[in-house]
């Protein structure tokens, strides 16, 4: 296969494999998908060991893909449930604490992705030995467009998961051609053969967020099951009622001749909108984020909610809904809107945490009639949580709410407030503790404190030293990377500015698969076209192009996401492109300047991606600063670059 070919097809495969890991795994490895970032920080760390193991060897490795048959066969026959004993973070709707602490599951995790993605980078490393330093770098950024749009055009499909096996198997027998090792052949064939019995087992199904399965259960409904654990229930409102009738309490909270106007963010299954229509709502408005827990409702729920002509069903983020809406309501209800999936790229940030902010209920509030009312219930796990919630709906509505505890293990509570207090009639005087509020910058409703919880901290601090440790036995003397300090604080600081992209647009536009992927796309894009501008003309020297970041930095920093969330849509998504993509475009328009004089061009595009691997650690620190400030946390790693650059260009070779 030709150099540039095999670059592409190796590129993408990178990219697919990474995005197919973070899926799956956070599918099959009970509640790691609250911990996708470490699989993503493993990739991280295989494309730079890949990098230098080829510069050793100079040839590919071709045993990641037994490593990955094994890595699937074991998580497919034996998955583990992940210890969540430490109250200080919530792993929503986890029922069971068994299974070995988090700080040991994801090292060993980070180790065995790690491991996957050194094979698809050892071929593009050996293909950068064999152009110039932009041309390789320029087609690796395609193959990664191309990685990232067959995994969108999957998702968009709802492919199962042997599709995606079938698409790494025949990319990576494609890259051993034409005489691939006949355990590599046997490890692609089991791979396949393993995720064929996983996509036809009865009830399962992929969402573009989760595995869902579901199962059968008493009076015509079912049990809906994502990641491994059980998400919904879908019966009948009468059922529903009589079994828990709490979740008729805001009805009964909230003094009004009947519900009129309602809108439901997190319909699924549609019990909650069943329920709606079983009060005499006059109109529902059921938005779900997920399209394939909203198809199994339309086509089992016992109900039928979904064919009454008085609901109106729309596929979205309910942050997102609720800042484009016009329409007001004489009832909001956030019924059971939890996940247990982190926004890819996002850090701590899950698919539901813009819509539980002070700021989202405020929006909520928003749209409300002068007579109606705001009401949200869930498992709250957790009774601080309770107060969080509680004091925030207290502090948004200028009045305390009602809040009614239901007596059981797993803090289910039901919290209500009018935009008029004199239309609540509550149980009781609503008694919480004043729990600070999650905001849109610090949006980490679970995390009880403004810290980083402990079990973080050893994770990354094992993740650090495995990485050390890795990169001295693969790379040899750490020496041979030192002229390229530089390159590593610019992946350090790149890594952040892309978790900054990611976090921006998904609370202006929704947490949605949709907005992650074009957001991501949009990030090559922009990294292409520095690219080719600094190909096809000249661009100013290092210190002007850092100059120019520092001042897009800068610019993005004092512009407030409150204040372009007041924006029209059009002119809301034209504010926030310019002010993500400018410091990503100026950033690379460095580095490429910079790699374009590079002397060993595998070296220093390894260090670059270990920068990019430690720069995911630093994304925690939003748990502290926020993300805002990691735009500061960004700017003092590219001030590190600017005085570590050489001063003398160093001779280009390929």
């Amino acid at each position: 296969m030709p150099v540039r070919s095999r670059l592409l097809l190796a590129s993408g495969l990178m990219l697919f494999v990474e995005l197919a890991l973070i899926r799956w795994l956070g599918a099959n490895v009970v509640h790691l998908g609250y911990f996708t970032n470490f699989v993503l920080l493993g990739s991280f760390l295989g494309i730079g060991l890949g990098f230098l193991l080829a510069g050793r060897i100079g040839r590919p490795a071709w045993w990641p893909g037994i490593v990955l048959a094994i890595l699937v066969a074991i998580a497919a026959v034996a998955p583990v449930t992940i210890d969540r004993s430490d109250d200080s973070v919530i792993y929503f709707t986890s029922l069971h604490l068994a299974g070995p602490p988090a700080w040991l599951v994801l090292p060993v995790v980070f180790v065995a992705v790690a491991a996957v993605l050194i094979g698809p980078a050892s071929v593009v490393a050996l293909c950068f030995r064999e152009l110039a330093p932009l041309e390789a770098y320029r087609l690796d950024i395609i193959g990664s467009l191309l990685g990232i749009a067959a995994f969108t055009a999957l998702s968009f499909l709802r492919a199962p998961s042997v599709a995606w096996g079938c698409i790494v198997a025949v990319a990576w027998l494609l890259l051993a051609a034409p005489r691939p090792p006949v355990l590599l052949a046997a490890a692609m064939v089991s791979l396949i053969g393993i995720l064929a019995l996983e996509s036809l087992a009865a009830g399962v199904s992929w969402s573009p967020y989760y595995k869902v399965t579901t199962q059968a259960v008493a009076d015509s409904g079912f049990l809906v099951t994502v990641n491994g654990v059980p998400h919904q229930e879908a019966v009948r409102a009468e059922t529903k009622l009589n079994q828990q009738p709490q979740y008729g309490l805001p009805y009964e909270r909230l003094v009004s001749d009947d519900p009129g106007d309602v809108l439901i963010v997190g319909a699924g299954t549609g019990t909650d909108v069943a329920i709606a229509l079983e009060k005499g709502a006059e109109s529902v408005t059921a938005v779900e984020i997920d399209p394939r827990l909203l198809q199994i409702g339309q086509e089992r729920h016992p109900d039928r909610p979904y064919d009454d002509s008085r609901v109106t069903t729309v596929v979205d983020d309910g942050r997102a809904f609720l800042e484009r809406t016009d329409q007001t309501f004489d009832l909001v209800l956030f019924a059971l809107p939890d996940s247990l999936a982190l926004v890819n790229g996002g850090g701590g940030v899950r698919l539901e945490s813009y819509l539980f902010t002070q700021e989202a209920i405020e929006a909520a509030r928003d749209r409300l009639n002068p007579s109606g009312g705001f009401a949200m219930y869930n498992f709250y796990r957790e009774d601080w949580l309770v107060d969080r919630l509680a004091n925030t709906v207290g502090i948004a509505f200028d009045h305390p709410p009602c809040v009614d505890r239901i007596g059981d293990d797993l803090g289910q509570a039901v919290i209500a407030a009018a935009v008029d207090a004199e239309r609540q009639e509550c149980a009781e005087a609503a008694t919480y503790a004043a729990v600070a509020p999650a905001t849109d910058d610090r949006p980490f409703l679970y995390v009880r404190d403004s810290g980083i919880p402990a079990f973080y901290l050893i994770a990354v601090a094992v993740i650090l030293l495995i990485s050390l440790a890795a990169v001295r036995v693969v790379g040899g003397q750490l020496g041979s990377m030192r002229p390229y300090a530089d390159l590593f604080f610019m992946g350090a600081a790149f890594l952040l500015l892309e978790t900054r992209s990611v976090t921006t647009f998904a609370l202006l536009f929704g947490t949605t698969w949709v907005v992650n992927a074009i957001v991501f796309a949009g990030v090559l894009l922009v990294v292409l076209l520095a690219v080719e501008v600094t190909r096809r003309g000249r661009t100013p020297g290092l210190p002007a192009l850092y100059a120019m970041l520092a001042a897009a930095l800068a610019l993005a920093y004092v512009i407030p996401n409150s204040w372009i969330l007041q924006l029209p849509t059009s002119a809301r998504a034209l504010v926030a492109i310019a002010l993500a993509f400018a410091p990503v475009f100026f950033a690379n328009l460095a580095f490429a300047k910079r790699f374009s004089t590079t002397a060993n061009s595998t070296t220093a595009f390894a260090t670059n991606i270990l920068g990019a691997m430690v720069g995911g650690c630093l994304e925690y620190l939003a748990l502290m600063v926020g993300y805002r400030n990691l735009l500061i946390v960004a700017g003092l790693l590219y001030l590190a670059a600017f005085l570590l650059r050489p001063r003398v260009s160093t001779p280009v070779t390929a």
